[in-house]
């Protein structure tokens, strides 16, 4: 499994995070029964710097907390029965792993809606990660019956490592 976790030169975290960070990347896979070692990125930054993802990506003028740019495309989420067909589209050729993409998460947002929602940092980023997996993984929450079950899923992820909205 490669978790790259990278952040910007100006940014300060506290380590332990890449290690929640992984902890629930891991979770996620687990959870959704993934059966490929995988790779994918995580980049640490600002709302400034998300702000310019979000408005270069997405055309949207706003900071956010999470972007997830998945590798892989989903008919159905989480249906990876098409990627062997093509591993030229889908896996690492030097290591195996299938490609999920890449997750950027903005530290600021992480402080203020850890803040707004009462709940410690840590938790926040737990939760943010464990969110772009989903996505990584073809969920999405366009309605409310998607939604819905996104939040079922996210919070069955975090009870799975204990990060509970009480989590210190």
């Amino acid at each position: 499994m490669n978790i790259v976790i990278d952040s910007e030169p100006h940014i300060s975290y506290p380590a332990e995070y890449d290690d929640i960070i992984r902890d629930v990347v891991l979770a996620s896979l687990d959870y959704l029964g993934c059966p490929y070692e995988c790779e994918l990125s995580v980049t640490i930054t600002d709302n400034d710097g998300i702000h310019d993802i979000n408005l270069s990506e997405r055309k949207i003028d706003a900071p956010t907390d999470v972007l997830s740019f998945p590798m892989l495309d989903f008919e159905t989420p989480n249906d990876l029965s098409y990627v062997e067909k093509y591993p030229q589209d889908y896996f690492d050729p030097e290591t195996g792993e299938l490609l999920l993409g890449d997750i950027v998460i903005s530290i600021d947002k992480v402080r203020s809606q850890a803040a707004e929602y009462g709940h410690s940092e840590k938790r926040e980023i737990a939760f943010l990660t464990a969110h772009s997996m989903l996505h990584l993984m073809g969920f999405d929450h366009i309605d409310d019956d998607e939604r819905l079950r996104m939040e079922e899923m996210q919070r069955q992820i975090l009870d799975m490592k204990g990060y509970s909205r009480d989590y210190e």
